[in-house]
């Protein structure tokens, strides 16, 4: 029983040595973990309150999130009793091993870094760029992150997105929504005029100043072309233009206002 009573003292020894070391160090790493998620999201909501932007406070909430974890687990390693030398080293060699497989994301973390310098857009804007349109939801140093209209999430890289057009639908207060109506030849082209500039005027979302625009843009091969244009804040874009549409085409009804449409007369000559 000599080697049971040896067993038993093996155990004990590093129960209360290393054992007891490791249960501190899984003890401080919760602590120290939660109090960690407890500062990042500190510094975003004291940054709220002092109305700072929030995609710089996104940043550094990220950046001291993992940033202290790393600390945190390399300090308690190291308190356990393992060699972080050796740790290092594998994690500097892993480094190079991600680097070199993650060449592209140097330029992504470029185009990060550039984004978050010339401000193109921030968090909330309505963007369109790289064929996606959507809401900024978050940028981070690899990718951003777009919610379309349809509640689909689309991630697109930096590099990428820092180097190609970006067409930001948030950044002015107002817009101009542009509209384009036919009307045949034979209709009364100032009662058509009147009837279009009569509802953009009574148009609550429609802004008085600058004022709706209503004239004759061109003598197509079949109709004549009329454009419209009114200012609304940038929020009401779409309810202006669904409405204006829908109150164009019952007015032009009512008035008899013939919308052409593509057709063909076909001729029969008997020799």
């Amino acid at each position: 029983m000599e080697w049971l009573k040896n067993t038993l003292d093996s155990i004990v020894a590093w129960a209360t040595s290393t054992g007891l070391k490791l249960l501190i160090a899984l003890v401080l790493m919760f602590v120290s973990f939660k109090l960690i998620n407890w500062v990042a999201k500190k510094i975003i909501k004291n940054g709220e309150k002092k109305h700072l932007d929030k995609t710089i406070l996104k940043t550094i909430s990220h950046l001291v999130s993992i940033g202290g974890k790393v600390i945190v687990t390399v300090c308690l390693v190291g308190y356990v009793g393992i060699d972080t030398s050796a740790i290092t080293a594998l994690i500097a060699s892993f480094g190079v091993c991600i680097g070199l497989a993650v060449n592209g994301a140097v330029s992504n973390i470029a185009g990060g870094v550039l984004i978050l310098i010339t401000r193109p857009f921030k968090v909330d804007d309505f963007i369109e760029a790289q064929g996606i349109s959507g809401t900024v939801a978050d940028i981070h140093l690899i990718n951003t992150k777009i919610v379309t209209g349809d509640n689909k999430v689309i991630y697109i890289p930096n590099g990428s997105l820092s180097n190609g057009n970006i067409i930001n639908y948030s950044e002015k207060e107002i817009r101009r929504v542009d509209f384009n109506f036919s009307i045949s030849y034979n209709a009364d082209f100032d009662q058509a005029r009147s009837v279009v500039l009569d509802i953009l005027n009574s148009h609550e979302l429609v802004l008085d100043d600058p004022a709706p625009f209503v004239r004759m843009s061109k003598h197509a091969a079949s109709s004549i072309d009329i454009v419209a244009r009114a200012w609304v804040r940038s929020g009401d874009y779409w309810t202006v233009n669904f409405d204006v549409l829908e109150k164009v085409k019952a007015e032009f009804d009512k008035n008899h206002i013939e919308i052409p449409f593509d057709q063909i007369d076909v001729h029969v000559k008997n020799d």
